[in-house]
């Protein structure tokens, strides 16, 4: 039972054979866009550090959404940069806010055709640039926190998100969330829980791209870099509070992660490949050293096969064309 009985390259002769025998495969509707408008803007702005993304108007985001349709992208995940923050990030429960207007805008461009997702989150709201409010001593106050959380997620289902994306590794925000969207008769409204999201240094770019007014850091609320089961527990309990999809974020650096919450969620799984990742590929193609459109596809497809059954990512459209030619 060796060689040469098993010649494993016989199922790799031909770009057919191959294609035949692969054991995962990827497919627009399983990519998520994220996208940022930022209020005030009457020309969309290119975020210097991830060379290819901007930040949107209402036209040109009603545009990239109509183009996620058109491509067969699966998704589409929303960031809001408000023109005045402050420190309870005030302007994130505004109906006609930057973000929930722009939920609006995007569901009367596509409707239905595209899943509708929303960051419910202070970060970009704050003039503090943490995701939740600060106690006197500067520590975020879980809690207090919540309570506004429940209020950005009512606000965001009405605006008409299908999807809601708590994003700030608050205890308990899950919970929360859904029992206001429940007492609010949005019972249909999901949530897509970032479970495991590590305090990461590929998280950079996104900085830029929010604008973030940040002082410091958040590893007092997301994980810690070096710690594997305790994921599973972040992600056990975002269950038994009544996720819809569980996310693992950062990607690249947590395959290990992904593949632990792959193997025992009992709902679908997502990955956020970051701005970080994103941005060391594009930078690494523009000077040659790397082929772009092969590094991207093997880069998201090694999400895939690590257990992701969704990745957002901000090449979701381009990829979804070049699968579209193939």
């Amino acid at each position: 039972m060796s060689f040469p009985t098993h010649r494993p390259r016989r199922l790799r002769t031909t770009p057919a054979m191959r294609r035949l025998t692969a054991e995962h495969r990827l497919s627009a509707a399983e990519l998520i866009l994220p996208a940022f408008i930022r209020e005030g803007l009457t020309e969309p702005n290119p975020i210097a550090s991830m060379p290819g993304v901007q930040q949107h108007t209402t036209d040109s985001l009603k545009r990239a959404a109509a183009e996620a349709v058109q491509l067969g992208v699966g998704g589409i995940m929303l960031f809001g940069i408000p023109a005045v923050r402050d420190a309870t990030g005030t302007a994130s429960l505004d109906p006609d806010g930057v973000l929930n207007k722009a939920i609006r805008d995007v569901r009367a461009e596509v409707g239905d055709e595209l899943v509708i997702m929303s960051d419910v989150c202070l970060d970009e709201f704050t003039d503090h640039g943490h995701c939740g409010v600060l106690d006197a001593n500067g520590y975020v106050d879980n809690d207090a926190t919540l309570e506004i959380y429940g209020r950005m997620a009512m606000a965001q289902a009405e605006a008409g998100a299908h999807v809601l994306g708590p994003s700030g590794m608050m205890d308990g925000q899950v919970a929360v969330i859904r029992q206001a969207l429940e007492e609010a008769g949005h019972a249909n409204t999901a949530v897509v829980a970032y479970a495991a999201k590590y305090a990461s240094a590929f998280y950079g770019p996104f900085r830029e791209a929010v604008d973030s007014q940040l002082k410091g850091d958040r590893r007092t609320y997301q994980m810690d870099a070096a710690n594997r089961r305790e994921a599973l527990l972040e992600v056990e309990l975002d269950l038994a509070e009544g996720a819809d999809i569980v996310m693992v974020k950062p990607a690249m650096s947590y395959l290990d992660i992904l593949a632990d919450v792959a193997a025992m969620s009992p709902v679908p799984v997502a990955a956020y490949q970051i701005s970080g990742e994103y941005s060391m590929i594009e930078a690494a193609a523009a000077n040659g050293w790397i082929d772009r459109r092969a590094a991207i596809t093997e880069s998201v497809l090694g999400i895939k096969r690590a257990g992701a059954n969704m990745v957002l990512t901000y090449w979701a459209s381009e990829l979804a064309g070049w699968l579209k030619e193939s």
